[in-house]
């Protein structure tokens, strides 16, 4: 993997076949680790701002919500956050969201992430729930 430092994406090294190069921009990265990380049992939603909030409402899911992504020198960073649901272990549940963003971007880019990182910044319990779905119907 090498950065290609003029369009912020990451170019692919996957041997000399002559067909040409394969970048990858951040953005797909961020989408694929939300996916990953939002397919974890445990994890209530992850996190955003108001802005994705509005444009949720208006029926377009953001997939990148929550993950940044960072290219360093050393590699990719991905930072995950998120709100877990009431009841469960945490560090359990870090660990597979840690596992399943980590094998997520081995299989679909070829690509391995120097680090994961979780942060929790909330907890979201069974009657928030039901107050939300209130709110929707109404």
């Amino acid at each position: 993997m090498a950065e290609n430092q003029n369009y912020n994406m990451l170019e692919m090294d996957q041997g000399n076949d002559g067909l040409g190069k394969v970048e990858i921009a951040p953005e797909v990265i961020e989408v694929i680790a939300g996916i990953a990380a939002s397919e974890v049992e445990g994890v209530a939603q992850m996190r955003g701002n108001f802005a994705t909030g509005v444009v949720e409402r208006l029926g377009k899911k953001n997939h990148g919500k929550g993950v940044k992504v960072e290219l360093t020198e050393e590699g990719i960073k991905v930072d995950v956050y998120c709100l877990m649901n009431f009841g469960v272990s945490i560090p359990s549940v870090a660990q597979k969201i840690q596992d399943n963003i980590r094998q997520a971007l081995l299989n679909m880019t070829a690509l391995d992430a120097d680090e994961v990182n979780v942060h929790v910044v909330g907890i979201q319990f069974e009657n928030q729930k039901i107050e939300a779905e209130y709110e929707i119907e109404e």
